[in-house]
C-alpha cells in the first residue's frame, strides 16, 4: 500500500495495554508506518493533559483530538487552528439542576484543563490531578463560570441509567451523551453534534488524505461515529458488540496488540 493513510487511535482499551502502556511491537509499528510518510494521530475522550504523554512518546507531528471532539488542536503548529467547543453555560448549569433530584456521588466539570468539582472527593482528586490543572470545588451552580468542555456525572449504575433517561427528555437537542463503567460508572456530557470523526474530517481535509484511506480503531461507543466515517474501521477484539457491529473489520485485542498487528498486515509494513 503506497497511498499515503491517516491513521486515528483511540487510547484506552485500543492502543493502550490495561496497563496503559503502548506494547514494543504497536510502538515499532506506528514508527515504520510514519517513516513510509502515514500519518498518525490520536482521537480520544482524554483531555490533552493526559493524553500528552503518549503523543509525545510516539513522536507525533499531528493533530489530536480530545474531548471526543470538543477540543481539537495541533500542538506542534499553532497555525493549525484550535476548535473548542464548550457547552452553553446555561445548558451546564440546568445538568446540575436536573441531577440534584438524583442520587448522585459528584459532577466534575472540564474547562480544557480547569477542572470544577461539585463536591470534594480525594479519589477523583488524584484520579484527575494528572497534568496539574486548576481546580475548583463547591457547587457548580456558584464556582463554574465558563462554558465547561466536558461534563461527567458519577453515580451509581441504575443511577446513570436513570439521569441518562431524564437527560434524554430534557436536553435531548443540545447535549450527546454517554456512559462507561470503568473505573466506575459515570456519564459524559459534551455539546451535541460532536464526536471524534469531526476531529478526523479536518486532519483528512488537512492531508489530503479521503475518508477511504484512513483507518480508526477503536473499542467503545464513542468510537462509533469515527469507525463509521473511516474506510477501514476496526474495532478491538476487546471492544463492545455494537462497535464490532459497525467495524469493517475486528482485530486482536488491545493485550495482544491489536493495533500493531493489523497496521502491520494491511500496510505490508514487515516489522517483526
Amino acid at each position: 500500500m503506497a497511498d499515503k493513510h491517516l491513521i486515528a487511535l483511540d487510547l484506552d482499551g485500543t492502543l493502550l495495554k490495561d496497563d496503559k502502556t503502548i506494547s514494543h511491537k504497536t510502538k515499532q509499528v506506528i514508527k515504520k508506518a510514519r517513516e513510509e510518510g502515514h500519518v498518525v494521530m490520536i482521537a480520544t475522550g482524554r483531555p490533552f493533559r493526559s493524553s500528552e504523554m503518549y503523543y509525545q512518546e510516539l513522536e507525533l507531528d499531528s493533530p489530536i483530538v480530545n474531548f471526543n471532539g470538543a477540543f481539537i488542536h495541533h500542538p506542534k503548529d499553532s497555525n493549525w487552528g484550535i476548535y473548542h467547543t464548550p457547552l452553553d453555560m446555561s445548558v451546564a448549569k440546568d445538568i446540575v439542576e436536573t441531577c440534584i433530584s438524583y442520587d448522585f456521588y459528584n459532577i466534575i466539570a472540564e474547562v480544557i484543563d480547569d477542572i470544577y468539582f461539585h463536591y470534594h472527593d480525594e479519589k477523583l482528586l488524584e484520579l484527575f490531578s494528572f497534568g496539574n490543572p486548576t481546580i475548583t470545588t463547591g457547587d457548580l451552580r456558584k464556582f463554574l463560570t465558563t462554558s465547561p468542555t466536558s461534563m461527567l456525572i458519577h453515580s451509581t449504575e441504575d443511577q446513570v441509567k436513570l439521569i441518562r433517561q431524564r437527560l434524554n427528555e430534557v436536553h435531548a437537542e443540545v447535549i450527546e451523551h454517554r456512559s462507561w463503567g470503568a473505573p466506575f460508572p459515570v456519564i459524559e456530557i459534551i455539546k451535541n453534534g460532536l464526536h471524534k470523526a469531526i476531529g478526523l474530517k479536518r486532519a483528512s481535509e488537512y492531508y489530503h488524505i479521503p475518508p477511504e484511506r484512513i483507518i480508526a480503531f477503536g473499542d467503545e461507543d464513542n468510537d462509533l461515529e469515527m469507525l463509521d466515517y473511516a474506510g477501514y474501521g476496526v474495532a478491538m477484539g476487546n471492544a463492545i458488540a455494537e462497535l464490532k457491529t459497525v467495524a469493517n473489520e475486528v482485530t486482536l485485542t488491545n493485550e495482544e496488540d491489536g493495533v500493531g498487528h493489523y497496521l502491520n498486515d494491511l500496510l505490508n509494513l514487515k516489522v517483526i
